[in-house]
């Protein structure tokens, strides 16, 4: 990592926690004390605070507050070069496990490297590459730090995004007690509370040693889609939008003899989010039945030990245990293919008074039902983190030194809680005549039904990280510009992961995505040795170089370096610039992760067996055409690492004291990007894709799409993040600040396959989301003497939505612009007092037809559903 002295050190005491990062750990120093040095993130070696300089963006834990931030992911949300955010929200009908992940530079959350106090966690099981955001307890937090300048050779190559470092306090005293709310104004749910317990005992300095924990439980109801105006349907024909579902209650029918209906389409499809079609059938349009935010709860436990061993020597022990879970709600079970006799009390015009339909003489029929009297589908999620390091850092014989042991276990499991049903018994069901996919149930067709619900753990996944490492770093050479900084350090990790199928339950129901899904488990052993120097050439120019070298026992090692030079041309100006190579090797769940099927998000019409929109010749319409179709996706044995190339150019500028405003340039590319080909691509493109199609023998059937995990190709990006920091002469009102973090994407191109035609991203949907040209964060705060307040922007350009330029329903996503503001008063003894509003002036999000998420009419990657939100924290020291 590039390393930097200060431009100043006025500039440092102006800007704490802003663009330039280090004086965190500067406090003011008398003559006699000693001067402190630090380490920052992205350097091993130990410098004075105040010559630091790096491409840092810190947010201060006390900003959190003033935003209403409420989770981690939450307040990566704020950071400009942050794309996108993984929340709860994408766990309603996708199995994430309720996992939360940054994505900086856009380029995928298994690019982003997390570390808590500057070592790694243990990624969540069922992604395999990314850390689940929800298990940082915020109210520990001192400050987030964020690298942009990616592939570190300091923490790992496949940083190739960035690095996100959360750093705890270092030691704590005393006892806080704090409570939060958030309430929206609108009708529904969605509510959020929080309780927070912290406190520590033993100075440090004095006792030589300090205790302390912090108890962070959070909690959010749940929210109906249907609560929300923008959310409350998938069917829009001013859009040309139709999202529902050709499996219904009443259910649909193909007969034999070719004839497609419903018998009671002629009645009018009536029942909850039923609509009537053309050709004489019903569909559902699902959204009446999910969720766009699931209930959720995160409690988390830290707890630190910090011993003085001597006075330039200490070791620390730190336990970080966090429990998430999530329970979301979906649309009742759809089952095709279920075959009906005349038989059966409830075959149209029978005994049981099921409408007739004409041109039905007997023959048998084959049905699609959505299973409403089984209740919703809700499934139950739990996430569990236990991470213990034992570490000792200080100085001896004059090198500084950090040494630990990381022992991390990441645990999830999913469960049915109901709606789930055992598919064959409900296929048998009505085939014997007890059960009435056209209408209500009799007493002993409901006692079925309970009968064949399904309850339990359907999977369990556990990655165990066990590590060690180890760093010195020292000035090894006086230059007459300033001493030579060299750092040497290594790393060895040992991961292991295991996916447990309880398939005796999974295969009894197909929608769960398990139901062929078989145990795997993967292992593997790293190694890396790394160095770094920093070299003064002259008073104003500074040479940096890092180099690392990682070994991965199953795919093989890599060699990757970065240079650096600074130049401090003046005062007022600053540039710095870099090179580096990465090396992501494939993760032990892209290797490994089990094969799963589930329905697409989008309804599709088969390609081959409804070309156009129309059936084929004995094709069932029910099934092939605007229909969810099974998609397959799960780990490769045959992946290649991604590589990749970063270039950054800066300028800071420092025209007087009081300001500091930055442009830094970013450049990366990508080769044999691993991913999988976006399900509206494949559908989109038969006769490209069509080795993806994989049909029954006798051809009338398609069982499911192959997506699995593969080396796409190329991914380039580039563009300038922009940062202002102004600090206004006091006045007799208080003092005034302003604090502005922006991101400018030139271009973000990638390829679906190796060779193949780049597609453009920034501003346009592309497979899987949009790149947004511009993304701001902006804040006014204010102060004088306990009062407080805090005035904040977020926004995001608009672009063209998930549809083609050619289409008649061409539609613009427009910008998304939010404002929170808050106050703060610390004028009652031992008691601090914020209240506030987020999303002040209640902007819904805005319109957009992409079908990438269960939730339909806006984007919940990038906007929030709750709209105009209150909220109020008050906090008590003992």
């Amino acid at each position: 990592m590039m390393i930097e002295r200060a431009m100043s050190r006025t500039l440092r005491a102006l800007f704490a926690g802003g663009l330039l990062v280090g004086m965190h750990a500067a406090q003011a120093q008398t003559d006699e004390a000693p001067i402190q040095r630090v380490e920052v993130t992205g350097s091993s070696i130990k410098r004075l605070a105040t010559e630091t300089a790096l491409p840092i963006t810190t947010i201060k834990a006390s900003d959190f507050e003033k935003q209403g931030l409420t989770t981690a992911a939450e307040v990566m949300n704020t950071l400009s070069m942050n794309q996108s955010v993984t929340g709860s929200s994408q766990s309603v009908g996708s199995g994430t496990g309720g996992i939360a992940t940054a994505d900086l530079r856009g380029l995928g959350s298994n690019k982003t490297l997390v570390l808590l106090n500057g070592r790694r966690l243990a990624s969540h099981p069922f992604n395999g590459s990314s850390v689940d955001l929800n298990i940082i307890p915020l109210s520990a937090l001192e400050r987030v730090e964020v690298l942009r300048d990616g592939a570190s050779a300091i923490y790992g190559t496949d940083a190739i995004g960035g690095v996100i470092n959360f750093i705890t306090k270092r030691s704590v005293t005393g006892a806080t007690v704090s409570v939060e709310r958030y309430q929206p104004q609108a009708s529904g749910a969605g509510a959020e509370s929080r309780l927070n317990l912290s406190g520590g005992y033993g100075d440090l300095d004095k006792d030589g040693w300090n205790i302390f924990g912090v108890v962070d439980l959070h909690k959010q109801t749940a929210l109906q889609a249907v609560d929300r105006d923008f959310s409350s349907t998938s069917v829009r024909a001013d859009k040309g939008i139709n999202n529902s579902s050709g499996t219904s209650q009443p259910g649909n029918f193909y007969s034999d003899n070719g004839i497609t209906g419903n018998p009671y389409y002629a009645s009018g499809c009536l029942g909850k989010g039923l609509i009537a079609k053309s050709n004489g059938t019903c569909r559902t349009d699902t959204i009446a039945y999910i969720q766009d935010i699931p209930k959720t709860q995160q409690e988390s436990f830290l707890g630190k030990a910090t011993f003085k061993l001597s006075e330039d020597n200490v070791a620390t022990i730190e336990y970080l245990h966090s429990r998430s879970t999530n329970q979301s709600s979906i649309a009742p079970s759809p089952l095709t293919g279920i075959t009906m006799t005349s038989a059966s009390p409830y075959y149209p015009g029978g005994s049981a008074g099921v409408p007739a339909v004409a041109g039905l003489t007997g023959e048998d029929l084959t049905i699609n039902w959505r299973t409403v009297a089984a209740g919703n589908r809700m499934g139950y999620d739990t996430s569990i983190s236990d991470r213990l390091v034992v570490a000792s850092e200080g100085l001896v014989a004059g090198w500084d030194y950090n040494v630990g042991l990381t022992y991390g276990i990441s645990k999830a499991a999913s469960a049915f809680v109901g709606g789930y049903t055992n598919d064959s018994l409900m296929k048998a069901g009505v085939l014997s005549g007890i059960l009435n996919p056209f209408g209500e149930q009799s007493a002993a067709g409901s006692a079925y039904i309970d009968a064949a619900q399904l309850r339990g753990e359907y999977l369990a996944a556990k990655m165990t990280s066990v590590g060690v490492d180890a760093k010195v770093s020292r000035e090894i050479y006086q230059l007459p510009a300033g001493g030579v900084g060299f750092a040497i350090g290594s790393e060895f990790r040992h991961d292991k992961a295991t996916y447990d199928v309880n398939t005796a339950l999974a295969s009894q129901a197909s929608s769960s995505g398990y139901a062929d899904a078989q145990d795997q488990a993967g292992q593997r052993n790293i190694a890396a040795l790394y160095s770094e120097v920093s070299v003064p050439l002259t008073k104003t120019l500074e040479l940096s170089g890092a180099a690392r070298y990682d070994h991965y026992n199953d795919v093989g090692g890599s060699f990757n370096p970065k240079i650096g030079l600074r130049w401090e041309a003046s005062k007022q100006v600053l540039f710095r610039t870099s090179y580096n190579t990465g090396f992501r090797a494939p993760t032990l769940y892209d290797l490994h992760g089990p094969a799963t099927s589930t329905f697409t998000s989008n309804a599709y019409d088969d390609p081959v067996l409804c070309p156009g929109g129309v059936a084929a010749a004995g094709a069932n319409p029910n099934v092939a055409c605007a229909q969810q179709q099974y998609i397959r996706s799960g780990g490769n044995a045959n992946l290649k690492p991604e590589k990749s190339k970063t270039f950054a150019l800066g300028v800071v500028f420092e025209p007087v004291n009081a300001v500091s405003v930055s442009f830094d340039y970013f450049n990366i590319k990508i080769k044999d990007s691993i991913g999988t080909v976006s399900e509206s691509t494949i559908f989109g493109n038969y006769d490209k894709y069509k080795d993806y199609f994989v049909y029954s023998a006798d051809g009338k059937t398609l069982q499911y799409v192959n997506a699995v995990l593969d080396n796409l190709g190329e991914v380039k990006t580039s563009g300038i993040d922009t940062s202002l920091r102004w600090k206004l002469p006091r006045t007799s009102v208080g003092d005034f600040g302003f604090q502005f973090d922006g991101t400018w994407v030139h271009s973000y191109k990638y390829q679906n396959e190796t060779g193949g035609e780049f597609v453009e991203n920034v501003g346009v949907y592309g497979d899987n989301a949009p790149v947004f040209r511009w993304k701001h964060n902006a804040t006014i705060s204010w102060k004088k003497g306990p009062w407080s307040a805090s005035f904040s922007n977020k926004y995001l350009s608009g672009y063209v939505d998930e549809n083609d330029v050619a289409d008649a329903y061409y539609h613009k996503v427009r910008a998304y612009s939010t404002y929170s503001l808050s106050s703060s008063y610390t004028g009652f003894k031992n008691t601090d007092l914020t209240v506030g509003i987020k999303n002040l002036f209640d902007s819904a999000p805005p319109y957009t037809n992409q079908g990438t998420t269960f939730q339909s009419g806006y984007d919940p990657r990038f906007t929030d559903p709750l709209g105009r939100t209150f909220y109020v924290k008050a906090s008590y020291k003992f």
